[in-house]
């Protein structure tokens, strides 16, 4: 089979095409000079831990969301797919139950995924993202490749020059080249803010840890008082290549994404083709938008809203559509109470020596994720599995189910689970390589596996927690090994004296190397990390923070949008 735009492999002739965007990385100009959409940062879906399982993880990002329709007769795919900052409380057996510490439980759930009993899906409490923050583990979700081989290793920027190298080749193109009409809020379609929502002002900044400064409406833009706060350009929002808003309205952003969703499902219902969308909110990240009641809990009010919006397009996608909901990597420790919770997933050895054991590191409250999947008749209801999963395997898994075949000339690191996700089997992965993320360690090396319900660890080390403090990189050799099994928490490593220890040593040594010489001897690609200030989106260089003179979004309609959109160029 021919896959869109004519690459053959990482190392295989490429046609010249045009750019595809996609909703928070972008596939690198050739020439590099176009602006780059890096890491969308947005929340997918939450709320799973088991009743009766030591599991209610906090996925960090946001993204909830894959819609696709396979072209085999009976077979439509709506894998909704996310990330978020979020903290899920509880999952019981047909209940999910959303909040922070059992907190905002009376406030009934919208009928998304956390309504009780009215959604017969499975749930995945041994899921992990390829990596533990943005741009890598989505560049891994949309290649079924881990960074250290699709180049994607670390965050982009505002002012990134490349992003995703364009000799990958990505689960849209695959499908695209099957039939399917493909988008993400885009692929063929794009909607959405072009990196984490975080990277820019707005004039109502929302819940933030510390809290930012509105975009300046007159003047030069000042410095705000916390690095992490961008003051010099506004959030944009776009749609393919064209900013619709600058800077966005976060308030109407839940709505907009809804509409984004629906006139898109209706096109590709209309052309009488399959479709694949991918929907990235912006919900469970920093800052959070959303009106919560006094005294109430801001994440909580925010999560419900996201799980509103889930229901609103499951029942927009119909019943004949596979849904499937993760997240990306596990709560930014450093945002405190906006952040989410871990759950038992506490990295109690890291604690010990400072730091956050969650997002940007290899610890399990760095990449353990929620997971759930949805598509009655085939989907079975209430199943609650133990498979180690990874969200490298939604790119293998639903190109099985479309009838397609993999690309050529490169090695994947998913794997087809589509018997586990219809209840036929257990049997996930036995191996799973953790990258590093940030915390310690060169970015994308692998320094951290999983083997069965061992976890091995070469490097450590603690990212900034809510305190302010940062954990040590250490290193070791022999590695520190825990068995998952019965210390999930991550607290007590095997003694090296031991007889399990010494037990299982060899075949972690021996799966390591072997997954080291796999990647090395693999075609590989490389990302451009570089940076130009001409390349950040701007509807309006002569306005302070970029802001576009459009009339307010509330008084448009989409069409009387269109029309006052400015090019991102």
């Amino acid at each position: 089979m021919i896959w869109a735009g004519g690459t053959s492999g990482p190392t295989g002739p490429r046609r010249r095409r045009r750019r595809i965007w996609m909703s928070w990385l972008p596939k690198g100009q050739g020439n590099g000079r176009a602006p780059s959409l890096a890491q969308n940062e947005h929340p997918w879906v939450l709320c799973p831990a088991a009743k009766g399982v030591s599991l209610p993880v906090g996925v960090q990002r946001r993204s909830f969301g894959f819609m696709g329709r396979a072209r085999h007769p009976g077979v439509q795919v709506l894998a909704q797919l996310g990330r978020a900052s979020a903290s899920p409380s509880s999952l019981g057996a047909q209940r999910v139950v959303c909040g922070q510490a059992g907190r905002d439980r009376a406030a009934p759930p919208r009928a998304g995924l956390a309504s009780p009993g009215s959604v017969p899906f499975s749930r995945f409490v041994d899921f992990h993202s390829a990596a533990s923050t943005c741009s890598p583990s989505r560049a891994s979700l949309l290649t079924g490749r881990l960074g250290a081989r699709n180049g994607v290793t670390h965050n982009f920027a505002v002012t990134s020059v490349g992003g995703l190298p364009l000799n990958e080749t990505t689960l849209a193109e695959v499908l695209r080249a099957a039939g399917y009409s493909t988008g993400a809020i885009g692929f063929d379609y794009y909607f959405g803010i072009p990196y984490s929502h975080d990277m820019g002002c707005t004039d109502t900044p929302g819940y933030n840890v510390p809290p930012c400064p509105p975009c300046p409406r007159h003047g030069a833009a000042t410095s705000a008082a916390d690095k992490e706060c961008y003051t010099d350009v506004a959030l944009p929002l776009l749609e393919n290549l064209t900013i619709v808003q600058q800077p966005v309205d976060l308030s109407s952003l839940t709505e907009r994404y809804a509409e984004a969703a629906a006139r898109f499902i209706r096109r590709a219902s209309d052309s009488g083709r399959p479709f694949f969308l991918y929907v990235a909110l912006a919900h469970m990240h920093v800052p959070l938008e959303v009106t919560a009641p006094p005294g109430r809990d801001v994440y909580g009010a925010a999560l419900r809203e996201m799980d509103a919006l889930v229901g609103r397009l499951r029942r927009l996608a119909g019943p004949d559509t596979l849904l499937w909901f993760t997240g990306d990597n596990g709560p930014w420790a450093q945002k405190c109470e906006l952040a989410g919770r871990l759950g038992p997933l506490v990295g109690a050895w890291q604690r010990t020596r400072g730091g956050s054991p969650a997002k940007q590191t290899t610890w399990e409250g760095g990449h353990r994720v929620p997971a759930l999947a949805y598509w009655p008749g085939r989907v079975p209801a209430a199943r609650s599995s133990r498979a180690v999963l990874s969200t490298l395997d939604i790119f293998p898994t639903l190109v099985a189910l479309a009838g397609a075949t993999l690309p050529p000339n490169r090695r994947f690191d998913g794997l087809d689970v589509s018997p586990v996700l219809f209840g036929q089997s257990d049997v996930g992965h036995k191996i799973l390589l953790h990258p590093n993320s940030g915390a310690a360690g060169k970015d994308g090396e692998i320094e951290a596996l999983r083997l069965a319900q061992y976890k091995a660890f070469y490097t450590t080390g603690g990212a900034k927690a809510c305190d302010g403090s940062v954990g040590p990189e250490e290193r070791h050799q022999p590695p520190l090994i825990f068995n998952l099994d019965r210390d999930i928490q991550e607290q007590e490593p095997l003694d090296v004296a031991s007889a399990e220890y010494r037990a299982v040593l060899p075949a972690i040594s021996r799966a390591y190397a072997q997954a080291l010489e796999d990647i090395a001897t693999d075609n590989v690609s490389v990302a451009d990390y570089s940076r130009d200030p001409a390349a950040r989106p701007c509807c309006n260089a002569q306005h302070v923070a970029c802001r576009c003179q459009a009339p307010p979004a509330a008084s448009l309609d989409h069409s009387a949008e269109r029309r006052a959109t400015r090019l991102c160029l």
